[in-house]
């Protein structure tokens, strides 16, 4: 039976019970706990990527933010594996989308991941292991970090405000920094509808780029194209694995963070 998009993220949206999730997921307790504990029907990765169109899952993304206030994580994940359950059917229109509202507000509103990355992160971990996944979501996570957002415009679709939005560098893939620095540059209240709207295109502009990630990943195309920053080398150049302080262990930029850092300064004296 073929399924509506309406019918996806509202029957779907709810959490399978007992042995649906087993299927779903693909993992299966087997009868020797322990001895085949953490053996898998499927293997590890066992899910097909399908290729999708980038300005759909956009589109799709956007509306999954505002569905019942799920929020980003949930509209950027159903925009890839929910938009693959509505045109190819199981297994993927039987995942427990609405698991995915955890990513909301940085997970359960404490500010960390955006989760418009958690998202197609938890996406891509479907189809590929981490030494395959980690070159894709740190050249999605690099761009978030350097792109001007938001870019995407529902127009009279809008369902917070309409019309043209500011944009910002976030520096940041934490929702804390990205949300607020947004809001100070641009005098938005955090609490408003405009700061939820940015948010819900936001949404759209990453499921975006994620997409054409992964179709290009498929395709066999995909090449990192966005290096780590300078403040990446520097404090690696004391605090990486080997060096004289190992005691840092992250890819992200530092300097949102650790910009008033002695050593960072020193290296960045141009830097706020």
């Amino acid at each position: 039976m073929e399924l509506t998009r309406r019918a996806m993220l509202g029957a779907l949206g709810g959490l399978a019970v007992g042995g649906t999730v087993a299927s779903v997921v693909g993992t299966s307790i087997a009868a020797d706990p322990k001895t085949k504990r953490f053996e898998q029907i499927n293997g590890d990765f066992g899910w097909k990527p399908h290729k999708l169109d980038p300005k759909e899952c956009a589109a799709v993304a956007y509306d999954g933010y505002w569905h019942k206030g799920l929020g980003c994580a949930y509209g950027a994940f159903y925009a890839i594996v929910g938009l693959m359950g509505e045109k190819y059917g199981a297994p993927y229109n039987q995942f427990p989308f609405a698991m995915l509202e955890v990513g909301k507000g940085g997970i359960s509103d404490w500010g960390t991941i955006c989760g418009a990355l958690l998202g197609p992160a938890s996406a891509y971990a479907l189809f590929w292991g981490r030494k395959e996944r980690n070159a894709m979501v740190s050249e999605l996570y690099r761009w978030y970090e350097t792109a001007k957002l938001p870019i995407f415009n529902p127009g009279e679709a809008a369902k917070g405000v309409k019309g043209d939005l500011p944009t910002s560098v976030a520096d940041s893939v934490l929702c804390h920094v990205s949300l607020s620095r947004w809001c100070f540059e641009n005098k938005v209240e955090a609490n408003s509808k405009a700061r939820s709207e940015r948010c819900g295109r936001l949404t759209a502009d990453v499921t975006y780029k994620a997409v054409e990630i992964m179709n290009a990943k498929i395709d066999g195309t995909f090449k990192p194209a966005l290096a780590a920053p300078q403040s990446v080398t520097t404090c690696g150049e004391c605090h990486a694995k080997g060096k004289e302080a190992d005691n840092m262990k992250s890819v992200m930029d530092c300097t949102p963070c650790h910009s008033g850092n002695e050593h960072l300064m020193n290296k960045f004296k141009d830097h706020p």
